[in-house]
């Protein structure tokens, strides 16, 4: 899967924006503030109809303008399909195929992203919260299903915290409608968390790989999925199902106390362990970092394993943070291997000497220039 052009419309600070790439490597080049990270961010936005800066969709919209558009052609094995995405404050529409989706979910999935920057290397040493978020964007770009869980559990979740206040303040004195509440977010809660379990698995497979040849063989990577409900990694939906329902039936005095819902998916965990000690606590600021690397890139072999097709990398500004040795081992990961959008104030060093030639862009002011 790759990206053979892009077109912005009163995107961040591009007007107007054409342009078109190669499968390989797209070398973003330019000072800071010139807008790299926005070109990168257009492309996030086109895969997951959503930005990783903001949550709010009008600062993605050019200053003075009433909406943004963002169209692109995804070339995929078999065919090549069409994007478009226009943002306006009156919501989000999207087509594939020239044809508009009724759902965004319809829409999420045609374009796999994986994003890579500074930030991320604080996936393991971050709060629980930056390692959820993780797995939510990660598997719902691969899984329709859980997608849909994920967005129903949180509608239902958000019902039952208002419900709960409500009975609280006293308000509302019906604890019947609360325990439907318990009784729906419990079936769906036991779906993510089994499915993560799932996914969680298949990615530490290919991390544990990508960790050994990093660490020339010292180091031994696994995963733990942390929850409140039942540690049995091969737990059955039903199981997790009765386990979530017990621990909303033991928690419900706490939680009428409180206002809120104490247990779920929405308060699990992932530990990393590097021969079987928790790498936040007790690793090296090396060890957690080859740990984010050996996970990230993780995602692209197991993206193309659920999906069948190899994602676009977004690389912001990454090198930076890397040493030698990882960066070596980044490039020659993706080299020939993925199409890659890499953003930096210069090529230099081991990334000049590894890339096999990329396709240069300089911007400035918003404004993208080819080099020859």
């Amino acid at each position: 899967m790759y990206l053979e052009n892009i077109s912005l419309h009163n995107f961040r600070n591009y007007s107007d924006l054409e342009a078109e790439f190669i499968p390989g490597v797209n070398v973003l080049l330019g000072a800071n503030a010139q807008g790299k990270t926005n070109l990168l961010e257009s492309i996030y936005v086109l895969a997951l109809t959503r930005s990783h800066r903001t949550s709010n969709d009008r600062d993605l919209i050019s200053w003075g303008a009433d909406n943004a558009r963002l169209a692109t052609r995804v070339h995929k094995r078999m065919s090549s399909v069409p994007l478009e995405l226009e943002l306006s404050s009156k919501g989000k529409r999207a087509k594939v195929n020239h044809l508009e989706q009724s759902k965004l979910s319809q829409y999420i999935g045609q374009l796999n992203v994986i994003l890579f920057a500074p930030e991320d290397l604080s996936l393991v040493k971050g709060s629980p919260a930056i390692r959820r978020r993780f797995i939510d964007m990660e598997f719902g770009q691969m899984s329709s299903k859980y997608l849909y869980n994920s967005a129903q559990y949180r509608t239902i979740l958000k019902q039952r915290n208002q419900y709960l206040k409500q009975l609280k303040f006293k308000t509302n004195k019906d604890k019947v409608f609360l325990g439907v509440l318990s009784d729906q977010l419990a079936a769906y809660g036991a779906e993510i968390i089994f499915q993560r379990r799932l996914f969680l698995k298949k990615l530490e497979k290919w991390a544990q790989q990508l960790h050994t040849q990093i660490s020339l063989g010292k180091e031994h990577l696994t995963f733990e999925y942390v929850s409140q409900v039942s540690q049995e990694q091969d737990a059955t939906v039903e199981q997790l199902y009765d386990e979530l329902q017990k621990a909303f039936a033991n928690h419900e005095e706490r939680e009428l106390q409180q206002g809120t819902t104490l247990v779920g998916p929405q308060r699990d965990d992932v530990r990393f362990l590097v021969n079987d000690k928790n790498v936040q606590t007790f690793g090296s600021q090396g060890q957690q970092r080859t740990t984010a690397l050996s996970v990230k890139l993780a995602e692209i072999d197991l993206m193309k394993e659920e999906t069948g097709e190899y994602p676009v990398l977004l690389l912001d500004d990454v090198l930076s943070e890397l040493d030698d040795d990882r960066q070596t081992h980044l490039l020659k990961t993706i080299q020939n291997k993925v199409q890659t959008f890499l953003t930096t104030t210069s090529l230099s060093g081991i990334a000049r000497q590894l890339i096999d030639e990329p396709r240069i862009f300089t911007i400035k002011s918003g404004t993208l220039h080819k080099e020859e």
